[in-house]
């Protein structure tokens, strides 16, 4: 298993949704121009990753036609793969295929099912784990043991994508992908054991839902959106000192402070 960096911090992965419905920055990028914009924004702002998805894997999102989701993505990806690298956020092998055609060496699979496509593009590979589909996801999430059933089965994807020849393979909890608030907690509070697998771990708390009903106050409304980096920054920051390699991210630049710091701090350094 190779992990792609040289830096002494822990990765940030920038979220670039090319998509009008996303639940945090739907319509924002839709437009090719304003997305390879932000795209560089990102970069400047030190992302080492830009995830270019354009199908909202939301709960309740509706699926998108192929044609048009190729049509969001391939063109902001040809205008970013020479300038940092880029992941395709993706279930359909034919987007996968396409982006990385284009100059994306990352497959961010929420389906955590298109090892074969890695392995045959020699890519990287997300696995990430998710109960249900974007349409049933939070329709009452049930386990026995999330911790161990997240785990196991995430072990399994990726040791399958390891033997078919997948030199790069990450695990991602797939924090709010059908859990409850007490799954989320429950796995950030054990990442320790994902960590064990031995496979480098990508957590992305940016945002959800989850954040906005811990940070509200006793009484009050879940807090907004566009309220909840300090929420995002705290769990970010967590993840990375329990030995996540990775985080994704909406705010790159205050989250790659932390990811230095959190660095600094487990390498020891002196000043």
């Amino acid at each position: 298993m190779s992990i792609p960096t040289h830096e002494p911090r822990p990765l940030v992965m920038g979220i670039l949704n090319v998509t009008p419905d996303s639940f945090s920055d739907g319509g924002q990028w839709l437009d090719r121009d304003r997305a390879v914009r932000r795209g560089r924004e990102m970069i400047d702002e030190g992302a080492d990753i830009v995830d270019v998805g354009g199908e909202s894997t939301r709960p309740g999102a509706d699926v998108v036609p192929l044609d048009v989701e190729l049509e969001r993505v391939i063109p902001v990806i040809e205008a970013l793969a020479g300038q940092v690298r880029v992941s395709i956020d993706t279930t359909k092998e034919a987007v996968a295929d396409a982006a990385v055609d284009a100059g994306a060496t990352l497959i961010n699979d929420v389906s955590a099912s298109l090892w074969p496509t890695a392995a045959r593009h020699g890519v990287g590979w997300v696995a990430m784990h998710r109960q249900g589909t974007a349409a049933t996801m939070q329709r009452q999430p049930h386990y026995d043991d999330v911790v161990a059933e997240v785990t196991a089965m995430l072990a399994d994807r990726a040791g399958r994508a390891t033997s078919a020849g997948v030199d790069e393979v990450w695990i991602d909890p797939g924090i709010g992908f059908g859990k409850s608030v007490g799954h989320n907690l429950s796995l950030l509070g054990a990442l320790s054991e994902l960590v064990a697998t031995g496979y480098p771990v990508l957590v992305g708390t940016s945002r959800k839902s989850f954040l906005g009903s811990l940070a509200a106050r006793p009484g009050e409304e879940p807090t907004p959106v566009g309220e909840r980096l300090p929420a995002s920054l705290a769990t970010a920051t967590w993840a990375l000192a329990q030995g996540a390699r990775m985080v994704r991210v909406h705010d790159v630049a205050a989250t790659v402070q932390a990811a230095r710091l959190v660095g600094a701090a487990g390498s020891g350094d002196t000043w």
